[in-house]
């Protein structure tokens, strides 16, 4: 029985650590480095290593079980209210052993490296497209310096790029020069955005669990690609709700004295599936996608009562709890009867 824990507080090279029985007995406190913490840890016996969840957690969480010894991760908002006084190393890892001795505490699971992989990958697209965004804000924003006004969309560049080549424009030659080298930036961008997507796709093609994904109506390679990367084990989680609440899908709670006060959607979890699920639900609400939608359905009723965008964040919901009963039950997605409440 695995008798010590330690909590190590991560950094670049230095690495603070305290051990502790798992009663609260204090043991050691020590500051090594990154080669001196390898060589401590491959000496100790087996035990119980507790990490914040940061960027080389999973990592570190890896090469400990590659020891023998048990690996926990907590969320760092989990560990702050154990920092007693002031924060610092030695404070923080101290926190981190008495946080994973609650009984109630919730931990995080480690990736494994193929998950990190299509992580990284995944957001290198959102990255290009984020840069893209920025540059065409910057040509829009220019262009408006000089009274020409463009909606937002890339569909708009056509126009843009008609301005620009047309002789009879008042434009500036410095202002026509410098809104041609954005659309070339921009094009660039188009081209690898491009490359990552057929590459993402590729990814999502090669694996089972994503092939299954993508029979639910609104989700997509990469919907399913995010789930891979970025989702624990689903047998973490007792239920779909739980799912749709690690996703941050259900609404926040400011509830007292036995009265519920529900309010908009908590965003207390993963970003990325969350807002891929919202996209996919979307698609589904839109003018083509509702010709799809059952009539008498709960999505048919919903939709006719409520605002499209309450209505697609009440489906993503929907599908979350699909997507944790398909990964469960190693099943393709089926279709609710029609007409069914829930």
């Amino acid at each position: 029985m695995k008798d010590t824990m330690i909590g190590v507080d991560l950094a670049k090279r230095v690495f603070q650590l305290h051990g502790a029985s798992m009663t609260g007995h204090v043991k050691f406190r020590k500051k090594l480095t990154r080669e001196q913490f390898r060589r401590f840890m491959s000496d100790q016996s087996a035990c119980v290593v507790v990490f914040e969840a940061c960027g080389s957690a999973s990592y570190w969480a890896r090469e400990m079980e590659a020891l023998g010894h048990d690996v926990k991760l907590i969320a760092p908002q989990y560990v702050r209210p154990f920092v007693k006084r002031q924060k610092n190393d030695a404070a923080d890892a101290e926190a981190m052993v008495i946080a994973a001795r609650q009984p109630e505490m919730r931990f995080v699971a480690p990736k494994t490296a193929e998950q990190q992989a299509k992580a990284v990958v995944f957001r290198s697209r959102e990255r290009l497209v984020h840069q893209r965004t920025e540059l065409v804000n910057a040509l829009r924003a220019v262009l408006y310096e000089y009274g020409h006004v463009f909606p937002t969309g890339l569909v708009h560049l056509k126009r843009i790029e008609a301005l620009l080549d047309d002789p009879a424009s008042d434009l500036p030659l410095l202002i026509i020069a410098e809104c041609q080298d954005l659309l070339a930036q921009i094009a660039e961008k188009t081209e690898r955005i491009d490359s990552k997507t057929k590459g993402l796709k590729a990814l999502a093609d090669e694996t089972d669990t994503a092939r299954r994904l993508q029979t639910m109506p609104g989700v997509g390679p990469l919907t399913a690609l995010a789930v891979e990367a970025f989702a624990p084990d689903m047998a973490q989680f007792k239920c779909g709700r739980d799912f749709a609440a690690w996703l941050g899908l259900v609404p926040r709670q400011h509830s007292t004295g036995g009265k519920q006060r529900l309010g908009r959607v908590s965003k207390a979890g993963q970003a990325d599936i969350r807002r891929l699920l919202i996209i996919g639900a979307m698609s589904r609400l839109n003018w083509l996608g509702r010709r799809t939608i059952p009539e008498d359905s709960w999505l048919s009723r919903l939709a006719a009562r409520k605002p499209r965008m309450l209505a697609a964040i009440a489906l993503a919901n929907k599908m979350a709890r699909a997507i944790w009963a398909m990964l469960t039950k190693d099943e393709e997605y089926r279709a609710p009867a029609q007409g069914a409440a829930a």
